[in-house]
């Protein structure tokens, strides 16, 4: 059986990886190289138990206890490693005294406080999410196929195949998880919208005293309000990312880049809670779009009315923890017909509405 996924980010990877597993043929099509979009872009912060209460719950525990397993059945180091989240209140316009704790890091500012644990290092953990999604290729086996899907290859109701750049490759699978470029597959395949909600992040050369994961509640001078995230990384880095983007989702992800103020802006914002982590080296300064749904829950399953397809997206903050579990009920689902670790009809393609091709929203 030969198998087409379609994207080269978390969840395309993941998917290679199982069903590689499960002895599967495997190509990856991805046209600007593996992790080159949000998955090697976003916080990497993985979560047990944020999504309770809705039906992403099971998905996201599962998947949890599969970033766990995979860090001791591959030998590669992602930075996988559990850590305390903890949540942070910020305004040079307030005095937060009241909120001062003893758990609170050094590193940060005066106007910072810490309001609360919000994760132990039985319920949080992160990775380095350019590196775990290129371990999975790599533990995955398969085939990386350079170029841009254009198209889906249909005989009688079945997906035979994709185009990449106009060449045919044949297949018995096809898999669409192209993030937010899903939408692009809404020309060839009966599938609801996907969109790209763009964000800007910043990593910089710094390594705090206690690496902990934050989540800030930012009220700035003028007493605007952001939400500012903090990813201290092992590898000597920390993560901040809090600041959206207007441009539209451009068709080409090569064209994805910040805006114009949005990385000084974001470096600011971050000085106002931590000083010095504001003041360090930025490295990297970057933008990606999160792909959402119009009901917020991903989509993963068979494309119906045609045999051979199928989608998985739509996993807007939460690709880099659900990727896994993701990847499992897809290899369960085109091997045996049904995913059966987890239960994913409630992110079923159909219970959304088709989008007409023509009402398609990308950039050229």
């Amino acid at each position: 059986m030969k198998t087409i996924i379609c994207g080269g980010g978390v969840i395309g990877t993941c998917t290679a990886y199982y069903l590689s597993r499960r002895g599967i043929d495997v190509s990856v099509v991805e046209r600007t190289g593996i992790a080159n979009a949000s998955s090697g872009k976003s916080g990497g912060f993985l979560a047990l138990d944020w999504c309770r209460g809705t039906p992403v719950d099971p998905l996201a525990r599962r998947s949890f206890a599969l970033h766990a397993e995979l860090d001791t059945a591959i030998d590669i180091d992602w930075g996988y490693r559990r850590v305390e989240t903890l949540g942070v209140a910020a305004s040079p316009r307030r005095d937060l005294s009241r909120l001062w704790s003893a758990t609170a890091p050094g590193w940060l500012g005066e106007n910072a406080a810490v309001h609360g644990q919000l994760g132990t290092p039985e319920t949080t953990a992160q990775v380095t999410p350019d590196l775990f999604t290129q371990a999975m290729m790599t533990a995955s086996g398969a085939a990386l196929v350079e170029g841009a899907v254009d198209g889906i290859i249909l005989d009688g109701g079945c997906a035979t195949g994709v185009l990449v750049d106009g060449n045919p490759l044949e297949a018995d699978a096809v898999v669409i998880a192209m993030g937010p470029w899903s939408i692009l597959a809404c020309q060839w395949l009966p599938l609801p919208g996907v969109y790209g909600l763009k964000g800007h992040s910043l990593v910089f050369r710094y390594t705090p005293e206690t690496p902990r994961a934050l989540f800030v509640e930012l009220e700035d001078h003028a007493g605007e309000i952001s939400t500012p995230e903090v990813m201290p990384r092992p590898d000597g880095t920390t993560y901040v990312c809090g600041l959206s983007g207007e441009a539209p989702l451009p068709v080409d992800p090569a064209h994805v880049g910040t805006e114009e103020g949005g990385p000084e802006k974001l470096q600011a914002m971050t000085s106002l809670f931590a000083p010095e982590l504001g003041a360090a080296e930025v490295i990297a300064s970057q933008a990606c779009y999160r792909p959402v749904t119009q009901d917020g829950m991903p989509v993963i399953g068979a494309v119906t009315g045609v045999e051979g397809a199928y989608v998985a997206t739509g996993h807007s903050v939460w690709g880099m923890l659900n990727g896994p579990a993701t990847g499992e009920a897809m290899a369960e689902l085109i091997v045996d017909g049904a995913a059966s670790t987890v239960d994913i009809s409630p992110f079923a393609p159909e219970r959304l509405p088709v989008l007409d091709a023509g009402a398609l929203s990308v950039q050229n």
